[in-house]
């Protein structure tokens, strides 16, 4: 009897449930878990925060510093020198001989080359500078050539300065000295300071003029207010700060049915719209008032 109570006791013992409820750490974890910032935190922080300490760990090293430095160095260094990315020549199309010899000078490259060690808008700038050069464009095309094609400035006319003889495109841009005139006998002459300035004007004035091509020596800017247009022997037509074309195609009209320019006349003054003047040049003059005296009978 006594050893049926000894084992009911032990029985019930082993048939004893655990109890499901959570512990109070495991309950307020799992309500931390609810947490949206609190689980991005675990997920994303921990980790994170983990390898940063790791991390600083390591490169608190200064050698193993340098070392991952070299071997970034060497991973960047053999991708960069790959035979894809070498530039083995430069290419200047579109320049003339005078230009293309500058933009080699300003562009001093040894090749080969890696294309990342190529500064191409630094190129660009460097030959836009020349004055010669009026567009550029710089690229690396196919088969490791640097190319530049340019655009060169054209001369439309020669200025005459102070300072020398240049020439100038259509743009007004004075971009490379002349040593003579008759260097480009085939271009108008322009003098004057200014005078770039109102190029457009100048250049409607010397085709206005086209009937005097031949004895037109040039256009010369007055006190950079007006032109006067200067011929051989000396002769000038003296054109107004306004309207100087209108005013040279009244003297050309007068010329065409009068020959004015053809006859002993030192210039034309067109000044004065309402009054416009011939000036006899000084051998017309004497000969004129000796004419004079002539014919009022007085003896010289």
């Amino acid at each position: 009897m006594h050893q049926m109570n000894a084992a009911k006791p032990a029985q019930n013992k082993r048939i004893q449930k655990a109890d499901p409820a959570p512990s109070r750490w495991a309950y307020r974890f799992e309500r931390l878990m609810l947490t949206p910032v609190f689980r991005r935190a675990m997920r994303v922080g921990l980790p994170f925060g983990v390898s940063l300490m790791l991390g600083l760990a390591y490169f608190a090293d200064e050698g193993r510093r340098d070392g991952f430095n070299m071997a970034i160095l060497d991973v960047q260094s053999e991708f960069q020198n790959r035979p894809e990315f070498m530039v083995n020549l430069m290419a200047v199309d579109g320049a003339g001989t005078l230009v293309a010899e500058d933009i080699r000078e300003i562009v001093p490259l040894d090749f080969p080359l890696s294309s990342f060690e190529l500064d191409l808008e630094t190129i660009r700038q460097n030959v836009a500078g020349l004055a010669a050069v009026k567009k550029v464009t710089v690229r690396i095309r196919t088969g490791g050539v640097l190319q530049i094609d340019v655009t060169e400035r054209q001369p439309v006319a020669i200025w005459r300065t102070y300072d020398g003889i240049d020439l100038i495109d259509d743009e007004g841009v004075a971009f490379r000295a002349l040593p003579s005139r008759t260097d480009r006998p085939d271009l108008p002459l322009i003098a004057g300071e200014g005078a770039a300035e109102y190029l457009n004007e100048g250049m409607a004035i010397i085709r206005a003029a086209a009937p005097l091509h031949k004895r037109m020596r040039g256009l010369a800017r007055i006190g950079e207010r007006r032109w006067d247009v200067v011929l051989d022997r000396g002769q000038r037509i003296m054109l107004p700060e306004k309207s100087p074309v209108q005013a040279l195609q009244r003297v050309m009209a007068l010329n065409s049915a009068r020959d004015l320019l053809g006859r002993d006349v030192a210039a034309v003054d067109m000044r004065l719209a309402k009054r416009p003047t011939i000036r006899l040049n000084e051998d017309a003059v004497k000969q004129r008032w000796k004419a004079r005296a002539t014919e009022a009978g007085v003896t010289q």
